[in-house]
């Protein structure tokens, strides 16, 4: 069982002491120093190895966005069920079987009972809760509206949670289609082609350039299989390094905004990105220079933070939100400025913000599940250009070998 050192109130005097105590877990250890007429306050557990598993479990692990929808849907209704904030962490950490979670949740119940809020106890562990979260709640401490922020930001969650999942959906398959075709190509390449090749040589065969070409790769992947594994290592090295790069950065989002047909899906992808978190946001009460803020630290292309960056500044100014969406509509459909417009003449701003991520949401729905029906055919005539290619390069000497007998 283990051994915890613990602080602790006593109830009688007020006064504080320390101590050591054996439990199953921390709320164990709570409840029997409650019987005994104390109030604990922090608890950390003993170990008598520094390779503790419960330590190295949550080292391992993360913390996924999934887990962060449960935790806010959750916690909603547990407080607006009546439970104290102390008592509803409790019980999700007994919920969760995220070892990463149990721990930062155990810390930031730690925080709260000795009296830190819950929004600056979630703020020391930024690389799990986002900071649209963390505004979320600190606004909704600041309105006595927690239970509302709770469930505004588990749905914005949840929304850009089902919206990535299609787009990843519809970029898989045609994925793991392309890297099997890639594997068995390979394969061909150094058991099949040999042996052909092998044939030809024996028979004095012309080869065509074509089939030269395809023996020649073929050799070189059977003679020289660790120098290409180390090209294409060091090529996919380059590229990562390439991307790390301001300039890289820049050249690939500027490309991935540009591309035919998914283009259009990641400008319609970002739009929904954005205004949903800026409404989300403004409708909580966070003021929209911090929103708009927040909204650039949710989008990854740079051409969207710089959007924003502009925005914000022009914010400051006293120049409408709107005013740089509809400047740049090369990024951004031209409805969504137009209808920010509208929002901020009718003082309806967070309204329609949600409505046009709704549309877009919908828009990029409807896009993956057409473009999952149209990637089938197109990768079938990509294949079959590719077995068409090998295979008469492989046949015409074959023809030309039987002419000559």
């Amino acid at each position: 069982m283990p051994k915890y050192t613990y602080k602790a109130q006593l109830l009688a005097t007020g006064s504080e002491m320390e101590g050591t105590a054996e439990a199953a877990d921390k709320f164990e250890l709570a409840k029997n120093i409650k019987m005994e007429g104390k109030l604990l306050l922090s608890a950390t557990e003993l170990s008598d190895s520094p390779w503790n598993m419960d330590k190295i479990n949550a080292l391992l692990t993360k913390v996924d966005l999934r887990e962060k929808i449960l935790f806010a849907r959750n916690m909603a209704t547990m407080i607006q069920a009546g439970l104290p904030l102390s008592r509803a962490l409790q019980i999700f950490v007994k919920q969760t079987k995220n070892p990463k979670f149990r721990t930062v949740l155990s810390s930031i119940i730690e925080d709260i009972n000795k009296g830190t809020s819950f929004s600056d106890a979630m703020g020391k562990f930024e690389d799990i809760f986002p900071a649209v979260f963390i505004s979320m709640v600190r606004a909704g401490e600041e309105s006595g509206g927690l239970v509302e922020a709770l469930n505004v930001v588990g749905g914005q969650m949840e929304k850009t949670y089902t919206i990535k999942k299609k787009v990843k959906g519809a970029m898989m398959y045609p994925g793991i289609v392309l890297i099997v075709m890639l594997a068995v190509g390979v394969l061909m390449m150094i058991y099949v082609v040999p042996g052909l090749a092998a044939g030809f040589k024996e028979a004095g065969a012309e080869l065509p350039p074509l089939t030269k070409a395809i023996v020649a790769i073929s050799d070189f992947l059977q003679n020289d299989l660790l120098l290409a594994l180390l090209g294409v290592a060091g090529v996919t090295a380059a590229f990562w390094w390439y991307k790390r790069t301001t300039l890289g950065s820049r050249s690939i989002d500027w490309l991935v905004i540009r591309l035919p047909v998914f283009g259009k899906l990641i400008k319609e992808f970002n739009s929904a990105l954005a205004t949903r978190t800026l409404s989300s946001l403004i409708s909580a009460g966070v003021d929209i220079v911090h929103a708009i803020e927040i909204t650039q630290d949710v989008l990854g292309n740079i051409f969207y933070k710089e959007t924003l960056e502009q925005a914000k500044i022009n914010v400051q100014k006293g120049v409408p939100l709107s005013q740089v969406f509809i400047e740049n509509n090369e990024i951004y459909p031209v409805m969504v400025g137009d209808m920010m417009e509208v929002g901020e003449e009718t003082g309806q701003l967070s309204g329609m913000l949600l409505k046009i991520a709704t549309f877009y949401e919908e828009e990029v729905s409807q896009a993956t599940e057409d473009m999952s029906k149209l990637i089938e055919p197109l990768l079938m005539a990509i294949i079959a250009v590719f077995v068409g290619i090998f295979a008469v390069a492989m046949i015409t000497p074959m023809y030309s070998m039987m002419q000559n007998i």
